[in-house]
């Protein structure tokens, strides 16, 4: 079964995302505070968080980042912070996707079902290695190389590559870009995708200046070509 770690220091919340969850058959583990959030993913291994940021110890962004440094693991923030520098400044430390309070719970459940998929291995020659003359794609393993050295990139960046990458070629709108790299309440924040694609670029393209691989199309998306 899939194990969550719920971190909220509302009882009201964890309570009731508990007995969601354990009602669809996942198994569940809670935590307070930050602490005791970093103690519980280290005993329990969960296979994805659910992270309030507006913990009494420490922010939840800090959270993220110590979790990064050891798991994959997807991270879906339940904030009630609605400001979008401080959405970007999550998902850049390494959550997957950011819901916020108050929420609804069909949605939030959806949300992580959708997490919990895209971090899924892929099935025996499901996935195709991807390779450009700069760079190489693995997406069953979700890796990078290039050069002969593998290339870290932050969750986003990973999901944007692998959307262009598994759409062979095609262009990819923007707002389908955006929502399925940050979720479905996205669709005009394009100043996101500027700043992820331009990271990309300067990590994967001989020319960040003159990219080969990601390509830009004015005002429509963005493709990716060999």
């Amino acid at each position: 079964m899939t194990r969550v770690l719920v971190v909220d220091d509302d009882p009201a919340i964890v309570r009731a995302l508990v007995i969601n969850l354990r009602a669809r058959s996942y198994e569940v583990d809670s935590a307070h505070d930050g602490a005791a959030a970093l103690r519980t993913a280290a005993a329990r291994h969960p296979d994805v968080v659910v992270l309030d940021l507006g913990l009494p110890d420490t922010d939840g962004v800090e959270v993220i980042r110590e979790l990064r440094g050891w798991t994959r693991a997807p991270i879906l923030v339940l904030s009630a912070r609605h400001a979008s520098a401080e959405k970007v400044q999550a998902l850049d430390a390494g959550a997957d996707d950011y819901v916020t309070k108050p929420f609804g719970m069909d949605e939030l459940l959806a949300r992580l079902r959708a997490a919990v998929r895209r971090a899924e291995p892929a099935g025996d020659g499901g996935d195709p290695v991807v390779e450009t003359a700069a760079f190489t794609v693995d997406l069953a393993a979700k890796k990078v190389n290039r050069g002969g050295r593998d290339v870290r990139l932050t969750p986003t960046e990973w999901h944007l590559l692998e959307v262009l990458v598994r759409a062979g070629g095609r262009l990819v709108a923007q707002k389908q870009l955006l929502r399925e790299v940050w979720g479905p309440s996205y669709g005009t924040e394009t100043n996101y995708l500027r700043v992820y694609m331009a990271q990309l670029r300067r990590k994967l393209e001989a020319d960040p200046s003159h990219p080969r691989h990601l390509i830009t199309e004015p005002g429509m998306g963005y493709r990716f070509e060999r």
